[in-house]
């Protein structure tokens, strides 16, 4: 039944929605302050070759929204520290934590994954910093008994 549902594209310069610098969606009206539909809005971001969008299902079509971000639309929302520390995105979706792929842009860290990159959150960074060791002006993670040397762009 999916695949026989009308499409409906929202361009980008159409979308009433934006995700800022630091994760948060907002509107003409502000910030959004409702947690399930920042949440929900989160869980539906898609990556096609248009770029990212928002992909819902309605009851007669399939709706994507491509909106517009300031930075990035992949955010690090949550550490959990287990044997190879587990990155939870803004889209719910967990991925492995690749110490070699960090690195710092204006104050801010990121990690590549493929043609993605992935800011990570204030809080994210709070749970991570324990296993980071600034020396020799050069900032490093420390993981499974290794170190690893952030680059800075």
């Amino acid at each position: 039944m999916g695949s026989r549902l009308k499409q409906v594209v929202i361009p980008k310069e159409e979308a009433v929605f934006w995700l800022d610098k630091n994760g948060f969606w907002h509107n003409e009206e502000g910030k959004f302050e409702h947690r399930k539909i920042i949440n929900h809005f989160h869980r539906c971001i898609r990556k096609d070759k248009h770029g990212y969008h928002l992909a819902q299902e309605h009851s007669t079509y399939r709706e994507k929204v491509y909106f517009p971000y300031e930075d990035t639309a992949l955010f690090v929302f949550d550490v959990i520290k287990d044997d190879d520390m587990t990155l939870v995105l803004n889209t719910k979706k967990r991925i492995k934590l690749k110490p070699r792929k960090l690195f710092i842009k204006e104050d801010s860290l990121y990690m590549d994954a493929g043609d993605d990159r992935i800011k990570f959150s204030e809080q994210a960074l709070i749970r991570i910093s324990a296993f980071m060791e600034y020396r020799n002006d050069a900032l490093f993670m420390r993981v499974r008994g290794r170190r690893y040397r952030i680059r800075e762009l």
